[in-house]
């Protein structure tokens, strides 16, 4: 849980274990900064899996992006992402782009959707070396101008021949992109791999206005069985945050 406990990752992931979570995501700000011996113990001795690792920090920290106008920094970004997808690979989890799409700016949105799509083809398809998906959130129209919607996300990853290269839906962005919920998870439903259960305004699930119980519904139907990741704001505070989105799981009956 990226947003909601950190920066210490020990701490963070002896509470999610502590307070009922069955996984952990890890956002690292860096490649180097994550050491795979010390997950994996830290996951033995809390008896918790990690889901998933973002792959945001090349973005953030090192400005690479797979959409980049420059071809030597979009190939540094696909080789941070390769990196983090062994890493994660090796640890059970996948990896997700997010942050790392970039955006299309002046330059033709067609083609740089083209160019990030066959570029989470072949991602995608390295991936599998681990039997994993490779993550794709769409992100909402004030962080890329690339995809935002599920539907047009797909589409593209389907035009690319993206095999292995799944959907993440994240709750917040759609709150903001899709004109229902429910409708733009059914829609998508064979190609969503895992779910950012958060509300409408970042906060952990119950402190905006979506209606978790109605997504929780449309998931049942649909028969979801990839992982809810709470990548909330830590508001009041961390402690709060991560305790208010477990109690609405079990209000929700997503766990006992």
């Amino acid at each position: 849980m990226p947003f909601v406990l950190g920066p210490d990752l020990a701490d963070g992931v002896k509470i999610a274990a502590e307070l009922g979570y069955d996984a952990f995501e890890l956002f690292p700000p860096r490649m180097d900064l994550i050491e795979p011996d010390k997950i994996s113990q830290l996951c033995q001795d809390h008896e918790i899996a990690i889901s998933t690792i973002g792959t945001g920090g090349g973005a953030v920290s090192q400005g690479l992006t797979l959409t980049d106008p420059d071809a030597a920094i979009r190939e540094k970004g696909k080789q941070y992402i390769r990196d983090i997808i062994e890493t994660a690979g090796d640890l059970g989890a996948a990896a997700i782009v997010g942050s790392m799409q970039g955006r299309a700016g002046e330059r033709s949105k067609d083609e740089v959707m083209r160019i990030l799509c066959d570029a989470l083809a072949e991602l995608g398809d390295y991936a599998q070396k681990w039997d994993q998906p490779l993550l794709y959130e769409p992100l909402n129209r004030y962080e890329t101008d690339l995809a935002n919607t599920l539907v047009d996300a797909a589409s593209a990853l389907d035009v690319a021949g993206a095999k292995h290269a799944l959907l993440l839906a994240d709750l917040f962005h759609m709150n903001i992109e899709e004109v229902c919920l429910s409708s733009a998870l059914r829609a998508n439903q064979h190609q969503i791999g895992h779910i950012h259960f958060v509300d409408s305004n970042r906060w952990a699930m119950g402190c905006g206005h979506t209606d978790g119980a109605t997504v929780i519904e449309t998931l049942n139907e649909l028969s979801y069985d990839g992982y809810l990741a709470v990548e909330a704001f830590p508001l009041p505070d961390q402690l709060a945050a991560a305790q208010a989105a477990m109690s609405n799981f079990k209000s929700l009956g997503v766990v006992n």
